[in-house]
């Protein structure tokens, strides 16, 4: 064999072998801001853990007899002590009135039996007795419910006996999924409302995470709290864990690249689009460069049905998918796309 052919394909070897133990040692370092990564260490399952731990922290759980709510279809017995002529027993009527003695109708849906006392109480002293005193018995209690659905662990009908807030029945019902949005509605009846129905929207994200208690609105028998599946987004190219991902609270485009995992080895930061659909229903490409304009990761906030495409850098799928073989009698060089 001619050894003047035989030097270039040994240096030829001795290049590409190089080159592969460079690549070998380049799978061993970190991805594109694999740190700023491990900032996002919640995974969806985690801080749906915190926002229960929070929910379950501020919610009320067990309930006083004393404070069960009387509504439509309690049978009571009313009596007063100083005139047993005033005494009777009654249903609260659908529309929770009842209807006593001198009085005419009176209003007890929603209190206690402790406070409708009171009311009955100062009622009769306006007019008619000096210092009155009430006792009501709960002959029949009609127990009224609330309906619990979507993305709660255990949706269903619940007893509603005692006085409860938003935060109250969620618990009730185990707490939220994994896929739970932050805007929950509470819709009531039209039958409640006297004229028309009505739905309240509740950002569980500002009650839970920011202490707005003023949003732990109050809940009434009949009630249906709706808990949406979160608004989704999607990652695909060079990260660790592409597909669909919820969106749980505000998101900048760097932290929906964590959510996704964080980049590949492989990802090329300067390379990113953002596909969104426009109010017209057309689709608007973004060019992101977080080498160059780091700080558009932070401006721009990812929106519902959003893409991110983070595409994989030339040198880096190269770095990253060669190898050596070695065997006998010889060795060879292999080469498998990362990206796929």
């Amino acid at each position: 064999m001619n050894q003047n052919i035989f030097k270039p394909v040994t240096l030829l070897f001795i290049l590409l072998a190089f080159i592969m133990v460079c690549a070998g040692c380049g799978k061993n370092k970190p991805a594109p801001e694999e740190l700023s990564a491990k900032e996002y260490t919640s995974s969806q399952s985690e801080e749906t853990d915190m926002l229960n731990t929070q929910l379950f922290a501020s919610a009320k759980l067990n309930q006083d007899r004393s404070e069960y709510l009387l509504g439509p279809g309690d049978l009571l017995e009313i009596k007063v002590f100083e005139a047993e002529k005033l005494n009777t027993t009654v249903r609260i009527s659908s529309r929770g009135n009842v209807s006593l003695p001198l009085l005419g109708e009176v209003s007890l849906d929603g209190l206690t039996a402790a406070e409708a006392e009171k009311m009955i109480e100062d009622k009769y002293m306006q007019t008619y007795i000096k210092d009155p005193h009430v006792s009501i018995f709960i002959k029949e209690h009609f127990i009224q419910q609330v309906t619990i659905v979507g993305e709660v662990k255990n949706p269903g009908t619940y007893d509603y006996s005692s006085r409860q807030r938003l935060l109250d029945a969620i618990a009730l019902s185990g707490g939220l999924t994994d896929k739970a949005g932050n805007k929950i509605q509470v819709r009531r009846s039209a039958e409640q409302m006297e004229e028309t129905g009505q739905t309240l929207v509740v950002d569980l994200f500002k009650l839970i995470n920011e202490g707005k208690t003023n949003l732990n609105v109050k809940i009434r028998g009949g009630d249906m709290i709706y808990v949406p599946e979160a608004g989704s987004f999607f990652v695909d190219g060079a990260v660790r864990r592409p597909g669909k991902h919820h969106i749980r609270r505000p998101l900048s485009i760097r932290e929906a690249v964590l959510a996704a995992g964080g980049f590949a080895p492989y990802a090329d930061i300067g390379d990113l689009i953002l596909i969104r659909e426009t109010e017209t229903g057309e689709k608007k490409e973004i060019e992101i460069n977080l080498k160059k304009n780091p700080e558009d990761s932070d401006e721009l906030t990812v929106k519902k049905n959003d893409i991110i495409m983070v595409n994989a850098s030339f040198w880096g799928k190269i770095m990253h998918g060669s190898g050596i073989n070695i065997g006998v009698p010889g060795f060879g060089v292999s080469y498998r796309n990362p990206s796929r």
